[in-house]
């Protein structure tokens, strides 16, 4: 029975993205913008999630030298961040069959960074988060400057979907390591010279993170991208993309200048370079705070709040 019923939903979300694609931008634009909304309105759990998390950082962020502003209550910024989720989702379905426009109409800042740390010639660890789209940000690596990114992911539960999206990620010259075989795999790219994508954002448990501060919260964080720097020598970019307004179809892609390790290669020091890494992402989530995914459950493990 669970094999129909992956199956059926699977063969439902292959349709959709037949449907969307056919769909001239703008009006796929739109309904990204509805089912967002229907989202917003159906998953309560979620939505119940995403208000509390935005609740308890907005005092943080409110005082953060990156806030601007433009929101001012916590389900302001939940009902945005889902319509954005809507769009994103029309957007990987776009991307399956081919609509690379979303990649072209992308506006890049720090070029130059990312010179920079080729110019080493030994492979680059990109370091981001749940931001934006950010399928959409490794896709757009290999348009923009021919490098290949290998995204580390975890397998979706329904085999036949996870086929659909890792054919769209792949489809673009990138390819995806999955956690359970991922660190042979990570140095074996490194080694040839290719990208790492790694998200900075997940709630790891405590044998595989550093305790950090994160939206003034405790949270765990995944030691692996300083680790691996340590241990191969290659730089690591931070990395964010962001909608150019919020619910808009227009995304501007940042790379920041490579990070220098504190040096340090002790627990305390890889705990200390795995807080700098969450410093940026800090900064650019109260900079673009509908552009961050308060859905999910980050301080889950961590005790009470800083």
């Amino acid at each position: 029975m669970k094999e129909i019923i992956w199956r059926l939903q699977a063969a439902l979300f292959y349709l959709f993205t037949l449907f969307v694609s056919a769909l001239p931008r703008s009006g796929s634009f739109r309904i990204g913008r509805r089912i967002g909304l229907v989202l917003f309105a159906i998953l309560k759990s979620r939505r119940v999630i995403a208000i509390d998390n935005i609740s308890q950082a907005l005092p943080f962020m409110k005082n953060h030298p990156a806030w601007t502003g433009e929101f001012e209550t916590a389900e302001e910024i939940a009902r945005t961040t889902f319509i954005n989720l809507g769009i994103s989702i029309v957007e990987v379905c776009r991307l399956y069959h081919g609509k690379d426009d979303l990649i072209n109409a992308i506006e890049v800042v720090g070029v130059e960074n990312l010179e920079c740390a080729r110019e080493k010639q030994r492979g680059m660890i990109c370091l981001s988060g749940h931001c934006g789209n950010w399928e959409l940000m490794s896709l757009s690596f290999k348009r923009f400057f021919d490098v290949n990114v290998w995204a580390i992911a975890r397998k979706l539960d329904n085999p036949h979907l996870n086929s659909i999206v890792e054919k769209m990620r792949m489809g673009y010259g990138n390819g995806v390591i999955y956690n359970k075989s991922s660190m042979r795999q990570i140095l074996t790219v490194l080694k040839s010279g290719g990208a790492i994508g790694m998200l900075a954002d997940q709630a790891v448990f405590e044998d595989n993170g550093a305790l950090i501060e994160f939206l003034g919260r405790k949270a765990w964080a995944n030691k692996a991208p300083a680790i691996i720097a340590h241990k191969t020598g290659v730089p690591i970019l931070p990395v964010f993309i962001h909608r150019s307004a919020p619910a808009e179809d227009r995304h501007v892609l940042t790379i920041h200048p490579e990070y220098t390790l504190c040096g340090d290669k002790s627990e305390e020091g890889i705990c200390k370079d795995i807080q700098m890494f969450s410093r940026l992402l800090e900064a650019f989530v109260c900079a673009h705070p509908a552009d961050w995914y308060w859905v999910h459950r980050r301080w889950k493990r961590a005790g009470q709040p800083i």
